[in-house]
């Protein structure tokens, strides 16, 4: 909420603390404070603090550091969500979940104590630090596909024949697969395909919280994987089947939180994303055709998830091939409208057999005729 502060309009709400945005997001309500540690805000990331209806965001890091252009600050910014970052992570250790701050200008007050000062994040920053990355994108790029190339000769043999398929009960067989990730545009994706989803009923995989992307959709995923770090507990307990997805020393820290559910799941070793996993499973236990929503492409999508590169995603679309459709944004293909004229001649074509209906009724004739006798006498 707002109220008058010493002079100037200032934002009064309880502020709740995470290190990792994803994972806070499922705890704030509206009017909440999100406090917030994360370098250079994505899109989704912003998109989903908007939703929850905050009424300010504080970050202890550069929400844009101007080394790419993430989207993150714009979208907090059209929302008029107050927003300041450098605030320091010292900040993290001095707060309390449900203590009430209040913002004015760049301070962050609790009552009568000045906890910190920090940035505000406004247009004219936001274009400023847009405007640099955008002069940084050639350099960026050339790192990029230099690492992707070093790093997908390493794990070539990985991905493309040297994994252990673990053995699933979710049949792939011949069918159609849809694999889901909470990322860009997803909701408007599942909602284009909705009608494809209920018709021929494809095997549902969520890719972490893109379980919950599904449940919201009121489907039951058949097989969550991920690292288990950004999926609801109800998901994966809906879920029919589990894999979590291991780093190639054999660690895997989502079992953990798997076993505390005392729950079931297959642990695959491999390189590169969950999503990349998602596919390969899909692709290598015979799926016929496999569908993506949300799923990262772009060295943009790469660089918000902290990657340097994407290899193992270059060698898996290689070898998943023309089995892939990726369905992100086919939301965005086409929005069309329904035209005031094509209304009109719609409402004129369906009320032609109504009319032809009623006037093979002998009552209906005559009651026509009786109105066009009082219409002549009218006039």
């Amino acid at each position: 909420m707002k109220r008058h502060f010493k002079g100037s309009a200032a934002i009064v709400g309880p502020v709740k603390a995470g290190t990792k945005t994803k994972i806070l997001i499922d705890r704030l309500k509206p009017g909440d404070i999100a406090l917030i540690n994360h370098l250079d805000l994505d899109e989704l990331a912003a998109v989903s603090l908007r939703d929850r209806k905050v009424c300010a965001v504080i970050n202890v890091e550069a929400s844009s550091s101007g080394r790419y252009p993430n989207k993150g600050p714009k979208i907090l910014s059209d929302a008029k969500i107050l927003h300041l970052d450098l605030a320091g992570a010292v900040l993290m250790d001095q707060i309390a979940e449900g203590d009430m701050l209040t913002l004015r200008n760049n301070e962050i007050w609790r009552g009568q104590e000045l906890l910190a000062t920090a940035r505000v994040v406004d247009e004219e920053l936001i274009t400023k630090q847009m405007t640099a990355a955008e002069l940084n994108l050639d350099t960026l790029l050339d790192a990029f596909v230099q690492n992707t190339l070093e790093y997908a000769l390493k794990e070539k043999e990985l991905i493309l024949g040297g994994m252990n398929m673990p053995h699933l009960r979710t049949f792939f067989t011949g069918k159609h697969t849809v694999i889901v990730v909470r990322g860009q545009s997803y909701r408007e994706d599942l909602q284009a395909i909705k009608n494809y989803i209920d018709e021929v009923k494809p095997v549902l995989v969520g890719v972490d919280g893109g379980a919950d992307a599904l449940l919201e959709f009121g489907y039951v995923p058949d097989l969550v994987v991920g690292d288990m770090d950004s999926v609801s507990d109800l998901a994966l307990r809906k879920a029919k089947e589990r894999v979590v997805h291991a780093y190639t020393d054999g660690r895997a820290p989502g079992m953990a939180r798997i076993e505390q559910l005392e729950l079931t799941a297959t642990v695959m070793k491999a390189p590169g994303t969950s999503e990349d996993i998602a596919l390969l499973l899909a692709f290598e236990n015979g799926a016929r055709l496999i569908a993506a929503i949300g799923t990262h492409t772009s060295m943009i999508d790469f660089l918000e998830k902290g990657r340097k590169g994407m290899a193992s995603t270059f060698l898996v679309r290689l070898k998943v091939g023309n089995r892939l459709v990726d369905a992100r944004g086919v939301s965005q293909l086409y929005r069309g409208s329904v035209s005031g004229r094509s209304l009109v001649l719609l409402t004129l074509a369906a009320s032609i057999p109504v009319f032809a209906l009623a006037a093979a009724n002998p009552t209906v004739r005559h009651l026509f005729r009786l109105i066009a006798l009082r219409l002549r006498l009218a006039l």
